[in-house]
């Protein structure tokens, strides 16, 4: 088989994959075969959904329909609908929100964001890997717990999109 053909074999088997994944709940998917390596990665927001947090919010306020500047819930209280998007680690590894401890972190609770921002660091297998937001918006919570190992999919980041 010729270079080209095989290129377009792949090419067909990816496209193939990608399809095949398209319904599922798959985030990351590794093929190696005949010294190729392929990695599939969807994005965190197409896999995480907001839906439960609003859902939590509606049975706790008991529907009383106020949302001009949130939801009365239990005792009174006003309750705020979170809209926030979650960074999330996209492996496994330690967790670092600034580039060295002596330096500040790459983005604090209030700051504004870009899509495509380096907002923290996950160190795995000694390799430091830059994580980006996918959203831009103001950064409304810092989750993820610097110097800790997080799991791939752990919440790091809230981001409240602009």
């Amino acid at each position: 088989m010729k270079t080209d053909e095989r290129k377009v074999a792949w090419l067909e088997r990816v496209e193939e994959l990608i399809n095949v994944l398209e319904g599922s709940t798959i985030s990351e998917l590794e093929l190696s075969e005949a010294g190729t390596e392929i990695i599939i990665r969807r994005r965190p927001g197409m896999v995480m959904v907001n839906v439960p947090m609003q859902q939590g919010v509606a049975v706790q306020s008991g529907g009383t329909g106020a949302r001009e500047s949130g939801e009365r819930g239990v005792g009174g209280r006003v309750v705020k609908e979170d809209h926030s998007v979650a960074v999330v680690a996209p492996l496994t590894g330690v967790y670092y929100s600034a580039p060295s401890p002596a330096s500040p972190p790459f983005v604090s609770p209030g700051d504004m964001i870009y899509a495509g921002q380096v907002v923290a660091l996950i160190e795995a297998m000694k390799v430091f890997n830059e994580i980006q937001s996918e959203v831009s918006g103001r950064v409304v919570a810092l989750v993820g717990p610097t110097g800790e190992v997080v799991q791939k999919g752990d919440v790091l980041i809230r981001v409240e999109p602009v």
